[in-house]
């Protein structure tokens, strides 16, 4: 455990068990442009994350760049300046760090929530620290905001697991010279595959389907297609991954060799299948789920769900559907809960904008 993480625990302690007016699960720029609502409102609001301050930007690709525009990523009525006409991660991990400085947000990092107990105006977090400790803190309302990055869509095959598949890609230099395979036909897999041929590694690309995905980025599509049709990256459609060992995987190809596997070479595999929210969070705690789309149950107008007091912001909203609600709309859910909350009505939500990344 890191000095960091003792000292943010022992802060953590010191504020366990104070009442807050709303408490926000999930540390994202949804949960905490709903906190800056709250505080604005009069409320006393504390956000609550199992990892860093926007924990899944973190985990963006360090050189990435978002596909959208500054304003559209603002929070708190604050500006964001950037260096060109898209953020990059850097920038917005600088900016959301400001702006929860600027409101003086209470946060709680480094906390999982276990589970959430009580009723709408006695609440009780349920947390676990990283170095063990359970605190509890208290709160009137809750707002889950918890996004959908840290849950991948798994493969569900053998050797998934092994120290060499990630469902996460960070940066290329390590592969240098190396086979890699990468899984999907997405934004996030084309601009792996991208970014690890021009670091020099020797990249496949394989999906299951029969091309590219149909929303790749606009400079990405001709890009990507590009590098295929001239051999340097080796692409495979209509191929399903059986398995996965050190050092190779395993596919089949449809209407090849009738189901006869072959292997691929790869000292790296990179599964960028998508993510989904945590489902069963939000069923633990009373939260009804469509049983198709996975949509939690939600007045349209204030957001609450089926469980009085606990309200759903971000891309949780949309269920399965993670492609409807972004940074762009889903900061909005903030202003739109908070409205409910003290009483002033729905505000208006923003129109769904394209989105940054998948």
């Amino acid at each position: 455990m890191t000095t960091h993480h003792r000292v943010a625990g022992a802060l953590d302690r010191s504020r366990a068990g104070q009442m807050h007016d709303v408490v926000c699960i999930g540390a994202g720029p949804t949960g905490l442009a709903c906190a800056i609502e709250a505080k604005r409102a009069g409320m006393t609001a504390l956000v609550i994350d199992k990892g860093a301050l926007c924990n899944s930007l973190l985990h963006y690709p360090i050189n990435m760049l978002f596909f959208t525009t500054p304003e559209r990523m603002e929070i708190g009525d604050l500006p964001m300046t950037t260096s060109s006409g898209k953020p990059t991660r850097a920038e917005a991990l600088k900016y959301y760090r400001r702006a929860v400085e600027h409101y003086g947000i209470d946060t709680a990092l480094y906390q999982r929530v276990d589970r959430i107990t009580g009723h709408e105006g006695a609440f009780v977090v349920h947390t676990q620290t990283a170095d063990g400790a359970h605190l509890e803190y208290r709160a009137g309302k809750i707002i889950i905001a918890t996004g959908y990055y840290d849950l991948p869509n798994r493969l569900n095959v053998s050797g998934e697991d092994l120290a060499n598949v990630s469902h996460y890609f960070t940066e290329p230099h390590p592969y240098w010279n190396q086979n890699v395979v990468v899984i999907g036909a997405k934004n996030s897999a084309a601009e792996a595959a991208l970014d690890l041929f021009r670091a020099g590694a020797h990249v496949t690309l394989i999906h299951r389907g029969s091309e590219l995905g149909k929303s790749l980025k606009f400079w990405v599509k001709p890009d990507i297609e590009n590098r295929i049709r001239a051999g340097e990256i080796k692409a495979l459609f209509s191929t399903h991954v059986t398995r996965i060992e050190p050092g190779r995987v395993w596919v089949k190809t449809d209407g090849a060799g009738h189901g006869a596997e072959k292997s691929i070479p790869a000292a790296h595999v990179f599964a960028m299948t998508g993510y989904h929210p945590d489902f069963d969070f939000l069923e633990r705690q009373g939260i009804r789920l469509d049983p198709d789309s996975r949509r939690p149950q939600i007045s349209s107008d204030s957001l609450e769900t089926n469980v009085p007091g606990i309200y759903v912001a971000g891309v949780v909203v949309g269920g399965r559907h993670t492609s409807e609600i972004f940074i762009e709309n889903g900061r909005f859910h903030g202003r739109q809960i908070i409205a409910a909350m003290s009483g002033k009505g729905k505000l208006a939500e923003a129109a769904p904008v394209a989105p940054p990344g998948e």
